[in-house]
């Protein structure tokens, strides 16, 4: 009988919860047991807000190296939070079907009813930028911690709302506090918000092979899109890139935005084309978008 397989992920709640849905899932499916290793990530323990730590990475390092020094077998991350450059000796396995990959605010009511000057909490400056464009009258916070944290500060009054991605809130039962879901057309998320990502090394091929049965070729091909446009723009996973791609089986339709952090500029274009080229799709749709100035507002987000 096989021991059971190591699967490396941060100690939250939402981390463990996502990642424990993956055990189970791979279990079932192939009968391999899988044990939960609980890894502290630098993410987890600064206090710096995650725009000043450059954002990509930070919560990813500490796994891969752990998966480098054969201390996991596997990881589970969400892929919003994957770097778009990825690390040679590793590799995406699988991706699971996305759930929801809509951003939500909890908040005393929906964001249009809030009154001017009230405080929303966001580490995000795509959010913030999308946010600014619908209300530019609110103010806009840094915030850190994890969803129950960042929740408690709206119930204690601290803050008015605060924005989060609406798949982990689900993940994690907290989805019956949502006031209001934003749909992708009105904000468009985090490149690859929604799905979840399962790393290994490139070389256990027999590993790669066993966490495959895991994957979805839809989400993928949506995702690979969304990141491309995301490499394509040099942009890490703090910029103010919003993207999302759907398709019908064989057609992938993909929009993206780059917005100025004064929420009033912005470059936001579509594209469409065959599955199989969604990277190709991605990168296409950024040069576009350069061709139009994006690359000039995102300059303006850094400093």
């Amino acid at each position: 009988m096989s021991a059971p397989l190591r699967l490396g992920t941060r100690k939250s709640l939402m981390a463990t919860t996502q990642s424990q849905s993956v055990a189970d899932r791979l279990t079932d499916t192939t009968g391999r047991k899988v044990d939960l290793v609980g890894i502290t990530t630098f993410g987890d323990v600064t206090k710096a807000a995650l725009t000043q730590l450059g954002g990509t990475g930070v919560f990813v390092s500490e796994l891969r190296n752990k998966l480098i020094d054969d201390e996991i077998d596997f990881a589970v991350h969400s892929l919003k939070d994957l770097p778009t450059a990825q690390d040679e000796q590793i590799v995406i396995a699988a991706i699971l079907p996305r759930d929801d990959p809509r951003d939500a605010l909890v908040a005393t009511g929906k964001l249009a009813d809030l009154p001017p000057g009230a405080k929303i909490g966001t580490g995000s400056p795509r959010r913030v930028a999308q946010l600014r464009a619908l209300r530019p009258d609110l103010d806009y916070l840094p915030i850190r911690g994890n969803a129950d944290t960042r929740i408690g500060k709206v119930t204690s009054g601290e803050f008015d709302g605060v924005v989060l991605a609406a798949a982990g809130l689900g993940r994690i039962g907290r989805d019956t506090e949502i006031s209001e879901i934003f749909e992708v057309e009105t904000m468009l998320p985090a490149p690859g918000q929604g799905a979840l990502a399962v790393e290994c090394l490139a070389s256990r091929k027999d590993l790669v092979e066993l966490l495959s049965v895991l994957d979805d070729p839809h989400t993928r091909a949506a995702v690979t899109a969304e990141r491309s446009v995301l490499a394509a723009l040099e942009a890490g996973c703090a910029a103010p890139v919003g993207a999302f791609a759907s398709g019908d089986g064989h057609i992938l339709n993909l929009t993206a935005v780059v917005v100025a952090a004064d929420g009033v500029r912005s470059v936001r274009k579509s594209a469409s084309g065959p599955l199989p080229a969604a990277m190709d799709l991605g990168r296409e749709l950024a040069a576009s978008m350069i061709a139009e100035g994006a690359d000039t507002l995102m300059g303006e987000q850094a400093h």
